[in-house]
C-alpha cells in the first residue's frame, strides 16, 4: 500500500511510514514536518556562497528534517531587496510618485465581458504541469515528499482581475465571472485527473484562499454558491483514487469549513492561530476526519519571538495536535524572509525532538 504511489518510491523507508502513519491518524516515530520555506538566510546557512539555488533549497529541507513540502520561495538575496522587474508588473504614477503594481489579465468589466479564453487540454497539462511536478518529486527525493497541488480556480478567478474589481463583477457581471471561473476550474480538474490517473501522491494540495484574519473574504452563501461547487469538482477523481486533499486558505475558515469537508477535503493548511484557528478545537472536535497541517505562527512569533518563545509555541502546537497522528506540524503558512535563522533551527529541532512519539505532556 504504501509503496503503490509514484512518490513514496521514491521515499526514504523512514520517511514514508512516518508520513503514511499520520495520514492515516497513527503514531509513528515522530511527527513529521510539513513546511515552505522562502528564506535567504537558512540558504545562506547550509550552503556555500555559489550554490545552485535549487538545489541548495533541496539540501536545506533535507537538513531540517522536514517530511513534505509544496515548494519552496525566491528568497532573494540582501541586496536584491527592492527590486522590481518590468515582467508581471507595470508602472503606474499616483499623486506624482512612480510605483510598480502587479499587472492584472483583466482591468476592467468590459475586458471581463470579452474575455473568450479556453481550458487547457489534459494533453497540455501533461506536458507542462505533470513534467515540472515529477521532476520536483525527483529532487526532493528520498527525504522530503514533493506533494503535488493547483487552485479550484476560485482564487485564480479574482486573482485575475483583483478583489476590487471582483467585488464589483459579482454583481454587475456575474454571468462572466462564472464563464471565467469555470475554465479556470475545469483546469484544475483536469490536473486533479491527472493526478489521480498517475497516482502521483497519496495527497493532493489544493490552495485557494478565501479568507481574512477573523473572518471570509467573502459571504458564506456566496462561497457556496461558487467557490464549494469548484472545490467538490477537483475533490472528485483525488477522493475517487483514495487520494487526501489537503485544502489550504490563510485566515479564518471556519464557518465554511463543513461545507469543505463534504466537499471532500481530508484535511486543512496552515490553521493560521492568529487569524482565531484553534488546532486544539479542531482535533477535539474533527478527530480522524480532518487532517491538520500547520499551525506555529509564521508572523509574530517565529519572526520576532525569542528562541524559547519558538520553542514553546512549538511544543503548546503538538501537544494540542499531534496525539494519535492526523497532524503534519509547520509553520502557519511559511517561513518568510524575515524569520532569524536561529528561530528557524530552534522550531525545526523542537519539531524533531518534542515530536517523537510518544508525545509528552
Amino acid at each position: 500500500m504504501n509503496n503503490n504511489w509514484r512518490v513514496t518510491r521514491l521515499l526514504d523507508p523512514t520517511v514514508r511510514d512516518r508520513i503514511m502513519a499520520a495520514m492515516n491518524f497513527e503514531e509513528g516515530d515522530r511527527v513529521p514536518i510539513w513546511d515552505y520555506l522562502d528564506n535567504r538566510g537558512i540558504f545562506e546557512h547550509f550552503n556555500p556562497p555559489d550554490a545552485d539555488y535549487h538545489a541548495g533549497m533541496v539540501k536545506v529541507y533535507h537538513a531540517l528534517g522536514i517530511d513534505l513540502c509544496r515548494g519552496y520561495g525566491a528568497s532573494f538575496k540582501e541586496e536584491q531587496d527592492g527590486t522590481v522587474t518590468e515582467q508581471g508588473s507595470q508602472e503606474i504614477t499616483i499623486s506624482g510618485r512612480t510605483r510598480w503594481v502587479s499587472k492584472k489579465a483583466i482591468r476592467s468589466l468590459d475586458d471581463l465581458r470579452a474575455w473568450n479564453g479556453r481550458p487547457a487540454t489534459a494533453e497540455q497539462i501533461r506536458e507542462s504541469w505533470l513534467k515540472s511536478t515529477t521532476a520536483q518529486q525527483d529532487r526532493f527525493g528520498p527525504h522530503t515528499m514533493y506533494v503535488p497541488g493547483h487552485g479550484c480556480g476560485f482564487h485564480g478567478t479574482y486573482g485575475t482581475m483583483g478583489l476590487e474589481l471582483f467585488s464589483y463583477a459579482i454583481h454587475d457581471a456575474r454571468d462572466a465571472v462564472e464563464k471565467l471561473m469555470n475554465v479556470l476550474n475545469t483546469n484544475s480538474v483536469r490536473t486533479a485527473t491527472v493526478a489521480a490517473e498517475k497516482r502521483l501522491c497519496p495527497m493532493f494540495f489544493v490552495g485557494d484562499d478565501i479568507a481574512y484574519k477573523g473572518a471570509l473574504m467573502f459571504s458564506p452563501a456566496f462561497l457556496r454558491e461558487t467557490f464549494i461547487p469548484c472545490l467538490a469538482r477537483v475533490c472528485e477523481p483525488l477522493v475517487n483514487a483514495g487520494i487526501k486533499v489537503i485544502f489550504h486558505s490563510d485566515g479564518y475558515v471556519m464557518e465554511i469549513l463543513d461545507d469543505m469537508i463534504e466537499a471532500g477535503i481530508s484535511g486543512l493548511n496552515p490553521v493560521e492561530p492568529i487569524a482565531g484557528m484553534d488546532i486544539g478545537l479542531l482535533k477535539k472536535r474533527y478527530g480522524r476526519n480532518l487532517i491538520l497541517v500547520g499551525n506555529v505562527d509564521c508572523s509574530q512569533v517565529l519572526p520576532l519571538g525569542t528562541r524559547e518563545e519558538v520553542v514553546e509555541a512549538t511544543k503548546a502546537c503538538i501537544r494540542a495536535a499531534s496525539p494519535g497522528g492526523g497532524h503534519f506540524i509547520g509553520s502557519s503558512s511559511e517561513i518568510t524572509p524575515s524569520t532569524p535563522v536561529e528561530n528557524i533551527l530552534a522550531f525545526y529541532a523542537t519539531c524533531r525532538d518534542f515530536g517523537a512519539y510518544p508525545i509528552r505532556s
